[in-house]
């Protein structure tokens, strides 16, 4: 018997975080988005292999204030349950208001507005009880203070679906299975057989990320640690394995039950570089002695396993061209602006078939809203090419291609004017400071531009010609892309920018297409 197998992960790129649930025949999955909008991008598959992007849950500026915030703020953690025909999405906005649901008929859309919850913490969970109590669970501070760095508990709250409100008491669960736990989060609570259990992650976000179980008789406790517990971590394994700090997890069962597990982990890259954060990854569970079995008989998840036993797609799930020629009256899901825009600053029909950028006064250097548009890195090598339209009028003015990891650490490949005339320039922005690496004439007003990555070494080719391009800069430094060397929590996003920095202007970039391609 020929068996099939997938590959992880299953979202590549920076998609952390994940969260799913299952309506029917279909899945739902969500992932964190920080400092990005829109946010929270949605996911819809029948065979949790093959997954396709149905929008953002939070697509409004009513729905998610990002001002001002920093790149590894916003967005932290959402959950997606399904109740009594209602999606809920329940989530973290970390610095802007705390605590929020909200609700849809329709996963596509629309999304209520944000019911604001008078809760401590992040990473907030639902649970829907037998009898339709619902349950509010997430991670706070400990009540006797920050005894440590990450002294969390996890702990549990009534939650009224009339009045979307939280109900007193708060129950403490579970503070993790190692003493002295660092940061116990992710919580999500299930019911099988008679018991709840308690699913969380421990140990932080990096390296010793891990994944853990507890359960109880009674939801409100006492919770028992797994005594195999933790259910799966890469930690032990060490620095050099390919795939690293595995966790923050959420179960599914298949409508054949089965029981599947999606989870953050990292591929590195030229050493302890993560590059493109943290990824999507499925791997399969079973249970054995009243507890789960994630990865059966080799412990660690695996580059591929066979498919879950779930028919094919009812429809084939599209493939997203390489190229985008900007001739839809709309963007392609896979763009992201930083934080709330507060004004247009891009158009697709002021000049069809191309993507017109504003240029404005914010700069990618600073905590704002500036003119920029990009999509997730998700392969360690990759070309990405642009052709450009653009005549600047000042020396402040600039408009090209962009690697970014944060305001403080990025790559501007751009068009420019220096003494009054048309340049080509290479900036690196390395812990907040701007270096030019490289500066050219320009040859033309329309001029290409591409980016060439080969693992951690980045170079950077212009001209007017696609086919006969000049080199600019050779093997710049890819690390820089990387939490590792940047800090935070969000992967490496590829895209277009243009700005005045600082000064007024009514200039405008024109990008005829954008394509990204994995090597």
């Amino acid at each position: 018997m020929v068996v099939d197998y997938f590959q992880n992960p299953i979202l590549s790129g920076f998609y952390p975080d994940p969260s799913i649930c299952r309506v029917g025949d279909d899945y739902y999955l969500v992932t964190s988005t920080f400092s990005y909008f829109p946010g929270v991008p949605i996911f819809q598959s029948q065979d949790l292999v093959h997954w396709e992007q149905i929008g953002h849950v939070l697509d409004r500026p009513e729905q998610l204030d990002l001002t001002g915030i920093g790149h590894s703020q916003g967005i932290f953690a959402p959950t997606i349950r399904y109740y009594g025909g209602i999606f809920f999405l329940i989530t973290t906005n970390v610095g802007k208001g705390g605590n929020f649901l909200v609700t849809a008929q329709d996963p596509r859309g629309p999304w209520s507005d944000p019911y604001w919850l008078d809760a401590p913490g992040i990473d907030p969970s639902l649970f829907f009880d037998d009898d339709g109590q619902a349950y509010y669970c997430g991670t706070r501070p400990a009540p006797e203070g920050e005894r440590y760095y990450g002294n969390y508990e996890i702990f549990l709250q009534r939650l009224n679906l009339q009045t979307m409100a939280l109900e007193e008491p708060s129950y403490p669960l579970w503070r993790g299975a190692l003493r002295d736990a660092v940061w116990p989060e992710a919580p999500h609570i299930y019911k099988k057989d008679g018991y709840y259990y308690l699913l969380i992650a421990e140990g932080g976000t990096g390296h010793e990320h891990a994944v853990t179980i507890a359960r109880s008789k009674t939801i409100e406790g006492p919770y028992v640690g797994n005594p195999r517990n933790p259910i799966l971590t890469h930690r032990h394994l060490g620095r050099n394995f390919p795939i690293v700090n595995t966790g923050h997890a959420d179960l599914v069962e298949t409508q054949h039950g089965e029981w599947w597990m999606v989870l953050l982990a990292s591929r590195t890259n030229g050493g302890y570089y993560r590059n493109l954060g943290r990824e999507t990854f499925l791997v399969p569970v079973i249970w054995e002695d009243g507890w789960p079995i994630v990865s059966p008989e080799t412990g660690k998840v695996e580059w591929s396993y066979p498919r879950p036993k779930l028919p094919p797609p009812r429809k084939k799930v599209p493939i997203r061209p390489a190229r985008d020629d900007f001739d839809q009256p709309q963007l392609d899901f896979c763009w992201n602006c930083l934080r709330t825009p507060r004004e247009d600053f891009y158009s697709l029909q002021e000049r069809p078939g191309y993507l017109r950028l504003y240029l404005r006064k914010e700069s990618l250097g600073e905590l704002v809203s500036p003119s920029f548009l990009g999509r997730r890195q998700q392969h360690h090598s990759f070309t990405v090419t642009t052709v450009l339209e653009f005549s600047p009028g000042k020396d402040d003015e600039e408009a090209g291609l962009v690697a970014l990891q944060s305001d403080d650490f990025h790559y501007r490949f751009v068009l420019g004017q220096e003494d009054g005339r048309r340049i080509v320039k290479l900036v690196e922005r390395c812990e907040g400071k701007d270096t030019i690496r490289a500066l050219e004439p320009a040859p033309s007003e329309r001029v290409y531009l591409r980016i060439l990555a080969l693992n951690q070494s980045f170079d950077f080719y212009y001209g007017t010609d696609p086919g006969d391009l000049s080199p600019l800069y050779f093997d710049a430094d890819g690390r820089i892309l990387s939490t590792d060397r940047a800090g935070g929590f969000v992967g490496t996003y590829l895209g277009m920018y243009a700005s005045s920095n600082g000064q007024p202007s009514s200039n405008v970039a024109d990008f005829d297409w954008f394509s990204y391609d994995g090597l």
